[in-house]
């Protein structure tokens, strides 16, 4: 459905995603890990089209999109979060959405939008606050909204930016068995994210990547023990140690830098 061919992203001359190549397949959800800068946060504008990429191709569905702007991309049915929830803040939770029907996807009228939009805040238990302003809910509640206003496009593909930062464990639990559901129902999902109790819980597969390039990619259990990511996340001495068993998956977020990615674009 995804491919990314050699892909590369320079900011003033400093490649902030180096020769990237990976693929996503028909109906996995793929884990995107690495420690703040790795490039993650880049390699979601670049799929998303905010970003142009330096040199490299990206495909959808065979097809070559690299120069295609991110309305085009979502009306292929391409659709993405934000790290940090920005919705329209003015505007009640159903109008936010509302707005992702019309204008991101392919809703023909405003009577369909508003169809659509109550279908996707009831799947993304939000029903009760519909009402709400956007500058109104909780953190929990932003970025549900954030999953709902790229779930009215209807996409075939789903760029989820660290959807569950900031949430409890049982907000956590929640938002996986969302994206299961989601993932379910026949949407592809790549997922970036630092809790990796979450991406062991949620991924098919995961890709690890450092300094914009890929260094593990495969089953979960089987990246998060590998020394080189390890390496990546404690540092080489911790690596070295012996202690490589330990497993990344419970205490990931907690070992890393508690400052967001922003620094990856």
């Amino acid at each position: 459905m995804l491919e990314l061919d050699h892909v590369i992203k320079r900011f003033g001359g400093l490649p902030a995603v180096d020769d990237l190549s990976f693929s996503v397949r028909t109906g996995e959800i793929l884990g995107v890990i690495g420690p703040n800068g790795a490039g993650k946060t880049t390699v979601i504008g670049i799929v998303g089209g905010a970003l142009a990429p330096t040199s490299g191709v990206i495909r959808f569905q065979g097809r070559d999109i690299t120069r295609l702007s991110p309305h085009q991309r979502a009306h292929l049915g391409i659709a993405r979060t934000f790290q940090i929830a920005q919705p329209f803040a003015g505007l009640s939770v159903r109008e936010n959405v509302i707005v992702g029907a019309l204008f991101g996807g392919r809703a023909h009228g405003r009577a369909e939008a508003i169809r659509i939009a109550d279908e996707v805040i009831e799947r993304t238990q939000l029903t009760a606050k519909a009402r709400f302003r956007g500058d109104e809910l909780t953190i929990a509640d932003r970025k549900r909204l954030e999953m709902a206003r790229a779930l009215a496009l209807r996409p075939r593909l789903l760029l989820l930016d660290e959807v569950m930062a900031g949430l409890t464990p049982a907000e956590v639990e929640q938002a996986v068995q969302l994206i299961r559901d989601i993932n379910q129902s026949g949407v592809i999902v790549v997922v970036i994210e630092h809790i990796m109790k979450a991406i062991r819980g949620v991924s098919d597969r995961v890709l690890v990547i450092h300094f914009g390039k890929r260094i593990a990619e495969g089953a979960p259990q089987q990246v998060l023990s590998d020394p080189k990511v390890i390496e990546a996340y404690l540092g080489e001495r911790y690596a070295r140690s012996g202690q490589e068993q330990v497993q990344l998956a419970p205490n990931v977020s907690d070992l890393t830098p508690t400052n967001r990615e922003e620094s990856d674009s």
